[in-house]
């Protein structure tokens, strides 16, 4: 059982609702079908593959009609007109429409059942030949059943045939390894060769792209970090605590999904920024303590800033885990196969995020925050007055 979006994800992605599909390319139906069955029996025992089935790629009985052009030509009879009549006869054509109570109806000519479901009485159909005279069709083409592709697909100008398979009951890499292993001990001739698709590949791709998106968000929290304390000790002291605060999200997605999914991975990167802006928040307060209102550093200036700091942070994760209850209370329910990883994540992240700022990045800015920047000039009173009516407002929150 997948949900409706799901499946529509997954032939988006790769043309089939399956997790894992086996792609097969060749120039011959009849060679990728026994390919298509050597895979089958190559991946049948993998444990956790399941539904494993081909492509319903099968011939079906077809009525060949086959124009004999020498016969055709002693009655000055051409193939197309063949051609056409036994399309008309075989699959009727729209001759005019009916216009009856605001509806249109159309008018079809049709043989009767009867008529078209024997290979003899197709056979007795006639056909008018130019010179007034009728001829049987069975006279001027030759008339046969045949076994004939029920469908024949392409891609990148080849032929190709498909073996679909689910996942149930391990992870979907695991299978997928497994698979790609399989597929590399068979032996296929020259102008065949596979290709493994499906969900495992796309989230590959997916967290291929993400991982390089997020190196460039990390270089940006550690440039916003430099460009906002001035100072590459206090950066990268606020830099090197940032992954203690991705414990909390690991540790929820595992717990309720076992699985780090693309949302997931969202919201883990999430988290990044909402502790960075924890850490400068807190760091930016205790700096303006000790250089605006002369608070001496030590342990009392880190207390007092840790103390104001508690309502804003504590505010903002609230409102965030409030926000979240909607999409983490239901569970994985269809139409929420990201957000709720994602909510997840976020919602194991912000604790332990708020656990870091609040009792870990005070003890890093005690032991490494001493003369962290250049004494400045006292603001005047009613700039410092400003600052600390917001700073106690909690703006920037």
């Amino acid at each position: 059982m997948q949900t409706y979006l799901k499946e529509r994800i997954k032939e988006v992605l790769t043309g089939a609702g399956e997790s894992i599909v086996v792609r097969i390319f060749g120039p011959e139906l009849s060679g990728l079908r026994e390919r298509a069955h050597d895979v089958e029996n190559a991946l049948k025992d993998i444990p956790g593959l399941i539904d494993l089935h081909l492509e319903q790629q099968v011939d079906t009985p077809q009525v060949q009609v086959k124009v004999n052009l020498e016969r055709a030509g002693r009655y000055g009879i051409k193939p197309g007109d063949v051609r056409r009549v036994v399309n008309v006869l075989m699959s009727g054509i729209e001759v005019t429409d009916i216009h009856k109570d605001g509806k249109v109806y159309d008018v079809f000519v049709w043989t009767a059942p009867a008529a078209r479901n024997n290979v003899d009485d197709i056979r007795d159909f006639l056909i008018d030949t130019p010179y007034g005279g009728r001829v049987r069709i069975a006279e001027v083409a030759d008339i046969s059943i045949a076994p004939t592709p029920n469908k024949i697909k392409r891609e990148n100008n080849s032929r190709r045939i498909d073996v679909h398979a689910n996942v149930k009951g391990r992870d979907l890499g695991s299978v997928a390894n497994d698979v790609e292993a399989r597929l590399a001990k068979i032996s296929f001739p020259l102008g065949y060769y596979p290709q493994l698709l499906g969900e495992y590949k796309e989230r590959q791709a997916a967290q291929r792209n993400l991982l390089v998106a997020s190196l460039f968000v990390v270089a940006a929290i550690f440039l916003i970090l430099h460009a906002t304390f001035r100072n590459l000790r206090l950066a990268s002291m606020i830099f090197l605590a940032l992954p203690a605060a991705l414990v909390g999200a690991v540790l929820a997605t595992f717990a309720a999904d076992r699985v780090i999914s693309l949302g997931s991975l969202v919201g883990i990167i999430t988290i990044l920024g909402l502790s960075a802006r924890n850490g400068i928040m807190l760091i930016e307060h205790c700096r303006y303590l000790e250089r605006v209102e002369a608070e001496p550093f030590g342990l009392g200036l880190v207390l007092r800033g840790a103390s104001e700091r508690l309502s804003p942070i504590l505010m903002t994760t609230l409102c965030t885990a409030l926000a979240l209850l909607p999409l983490i209370v239901p569970g994985s329910i269809p139409g929420h196969e990201i957000e709720h990883p994602m909510a997840v994540a976020i919602l194991g992240g912000i604790i332990t995020s708020s656990l870091l700022s609040l009792f870990v990045v005070p003890i890093l800015y005690l032991r490494y925050g001493a003369n962290s920047g250049e004494p400045v000039e006292a603001l005047p009173f009613q700039a410092a007055s400003t600052y600390r009516g917001a700073a106690d407002a909690g703006f920037g929150s």
